[in-house]
């Protein structure tokens, strides 16, 4: 029977430390749920967080496969989106391009610049540090000369749908989007399902698993968010658009870094690249692709960013590098490479959202919203850091 405490006792508290980002995403909710007497917590609120923020979590994804490599970064992210945003208002706006054949183009462009950052990294080996720094440069000035310091707008509504309009409601229920609660239920239920079977495949194979604690406690928590998030987005409009793009991105780069051997590459170049290297791996290869993928993801944002404001402007963009880095060391990202999730990264993009939303709603000024997120990225890393020097 002591025994089974002792067992008990250990898997709490592992289940606590391996979510614990999750643990600490919720408090920050629960205090800003008080301090805002509840205005965070308010369906608009909900929705408002979505809009707001799918730019943060497009991007952390794709930084998250730059970290993973060796913690490398990409500064260039803030800069590429708002120049693909720019080269989409020319075209739709200005020029009165067709939309789709427009938004193709963005995308291509992105692929380019991507391509461009990676040759110099991979080939070339600058430091990523330098080539992004460049980047940011290069592509911020090309906003202003695509633009010409001017501001266009607006889009038609074809390309708003991307971010700013909702999937309607199937059973038309007044005040209620039934659908948009049906799609969290499912959600959740897919989740529990693949997630139980997944670890019964690793129970088979031999493969170690987390503790029966830490894999409950993880359903309920993911569980409990998801089906409170459908509710309050059921009871505004019901599903944003955008968010059909972050699920999308979400499962498609999970599924890379955990089921594919280009994923497990990732890990084993951020692990140690000269072993990787010896084993076999095109390292040059795999660096060439993750900046390629990131430049990709940046017009994604530029794109959703654009439809998000309704216009395009010389300043879209600015700080956007920041909170995608931070998200992905907040969710858990090593600042050495080799370690972090793209779920990790999810949240991270959540934590640094309810903060801005809710430092917003109180009032506090831009500088000490600036402050406070770069305190808890100082912690975040220097956990990271205190946690592997304990290891070693």
């Amino acid at each position: 029977m002591e025994d089974t405490k002792k067992f008990s006792g250990k898997s709490i508290l592992s289940g606590i430390k391996q979510y614990s980002m999750l643990i600490a995403l919720l408090a920050v909710v629960v205090v800003f749920t008080i301090t805002t007497d509840g205005k965070i917590m308010r369906p608009a609120s909900i929705t408002n967080l979505i809009f707001q923020n799918a730019y943060v979590v497009i991007l952390a994804v794709g930084m998250l496969l730059c970290i993973l490599t060796g913690g490398n970064i990409d500064l260039s992210v803030g800069s590429v989106a708002g120049f693909i945003g720019a080269i989409a208002g020319k075209l739709i706006i200005a020029n009165k391009f067709n939309v789709y054949i427009s938004i193709v183009i963005c995308l291509a462009i992105g692929i380019l610049v991507g391509m461009w950052h990676g040759f110099w990294i991979a080939y070339v080996k600058i430091p990523p540090f330098i080539v992004t720094l460049t980047g940011w440069l290069i592509f911020k000035g090309l906003n202003l000369i695509v633009l010409g310091a001017t501001t266009l707008s607006p889009y038609p509504d074809s390309f708003l749908v991307m971010s700013t309009k909702f999937f309607p409601d199937l059973f038309a229920v007044e005040g209620f989007n039934l659908t948009c609660f049906l799609v969290g239920v499912i959600a959740v239920a897919a989740y529990a399902i693949v997630s139980t079977f997944s670890r019964i495949r690793k129970a088979r194979k031999g493969y170690e698993n987390e503790s029966i604690i830490s894999f409950l406690l993880k359903l309920v928590i993911m569980g409990a968010a998801v089906i409170f998030v459908a509710f309050k987005l059921a009871s505004h409009n019901g599903i944003p658009t955008v968010l059909l793009i972050l699920a999308i991105i979400v499962m498609a780069y999970s599924y890379i870094t955990n089921k594919t051997v280009a994923g497990r590459y990732l890990y084993a170049i951020g692990g140690n690249q000269k072993a990787a290297r010896l084993s076999g791996i095109n390292t040059n290869k795999a660096f060439f692709l993750v900046y390629t993928n990131m430049a990709f993801l940046a017009a994604v944002c530029g794109l959703v960013t654009a439809a998000r404001l309704n216009s395009s402007t010389p300043t879209a963009g600015q700080g956007y590098e920041m909170d995608a880095i931070a998200s992905c060391f907040i969710g858990g990202a090593s600042a050495y490479g080799g370690v972090g999730t793209v779920s990790g990264a999810l949240i991270g993009a959540a934590f640094m959202g309810v903060l801005n939303m809710g430092m917003s709603i109180m009032g506090i000024q831009t500088d000490v919203q600036n402050l406070v997120k770069g305190l808890v990225l100082l912690l975040a890393v220097a956990f990271d850091v205190v946690s592997k020097r304990k290891t070693r």
